[in-house]
């Protein structure tokens, strides 16, 4: 039971990151230094590219306590999460352990309004509810469904296939495969929450060298094009927090902005190189940073 309420906690309940050096910031100070940088316009360098920079990342989670009676059993699963009031307020809990703060800002100060399930922040001014910031945002199933399918992928040691996870939430194969896709990644990364404040994505090509190969292999892997037979790797790093890595398809312009939509919290201060995959990012403060090589 512990494990179980653990790993929901590491998921669900994971602060906004610490800055090294600068001590603990706020949402809503460290968008102050993001629009600072972004005061420049164009396509230039700004500090250090950090993807491009070997560097310890340092990871600053920890584990929150999830509510009373938290079900250790699938059978408590089952009629704990079947009630979506006990679902919503174990998601709060989970996320909040400090009380609810606002995923724009990071004020503490809000409304509730009970009917509609929803906070207006009186520091933004704006409404969210437990699903902004997270990787359920843009899913319309309801908390009930995603907390007993994470606490299935939590719970079950071998793995639950997404037809598994259908059969038991009454809803289709493909819906149950993105919940799994999306829990399974949560739960690599150890946060339910996107990446936010000065994001960096880039991507690159991770293969063997040509002259290491036998002959007919190297024939084939120097023709063509540059990433040819080699396999697409694509990272996404916020700044002052943690780094997330995939191997993706290609690194075409569909591929590469679903991975950024995925994991980046909309409004986020986004850096790239200028490769036109990346073009058309409207709902980000796009930049491109220049890359210069050194002899």
């Amino acid at each position: 039971m512990a494990a179980i309420e653990n790993r929901l906690a590491d998921m669900l309940g994971r602060p906004r990151r610490s800055f090294p050096g600068k001590g603990t910031k706020e949402p809503a100070a460290a968008r102050a230094s993001c629009e600072a940088v972004l005061a420049f316009k164009g396509t230039a360098t700004f500090g250090n590219y950090l993807l491009d920079t070997q560097a310890k990342i340092p990871d600053n989670r920890f584990m929150s306590s999830p509510p009373a009676n938290f079900p250790a059993t699938l059978q408590e699963a089952i009629a704990y999460f079947s009630d979506p009031d006990k679902a919503f307020d174990a998601a709060v809990a989970l996320r909040w352990p400090n009380g609810v703060t606002c995923p724009r800002c990071g004020s503490k100060e809000q409304s509730f309004i009970s009917t509609r399930k929803i906070w207006f922040c009186k520091g933004c001014k704006k409404q969210f509810t437990v699903k902004v910031g997270s990787i359920f945002e843009d899913s319309p199933l309801g908390m009930d469904k995603w907390m007993f399918a994470a606490w299935l992928v939590g719970n079950c040691k071998n793995g639950v296939s997404s037809c598994e996870v259908a059969r038991h939430l009454g809803i289709t194969q493909k819906s149950a495969w993105f919940m799994d896709h999306r829990i399974r990644a949560a739960t690599q990364s150890g946060s339910f929450n996107k990446l936010w404040g000065q994001v960096e994505a880039d991507e690159t090509y991770i293969g063997g060298k040509a002259r290491n190969m036998h002959a007919h292999k190297r024939a084939k892997k120097i023709k063509g094009t540059d990433g040819k037979d080699k396999t697409a790797v694509m990272g996404i790093l916020e700044r002052g927090g943690e780094v997330r890595t995939k191997v993706v398809d290609n690194t075409k312009k569909k591929t590469l902005q679903s991975e950024i939509r995925e994991h980046v919290l909309a409004g986020s201060a986004l850096f790239t190189d200028a490769l036109k995959s990346y073009e058309g990012l409207d709902e980000f403060q796009h930049r491109t940073v220049s890359s210069v090589s050194l002899p």
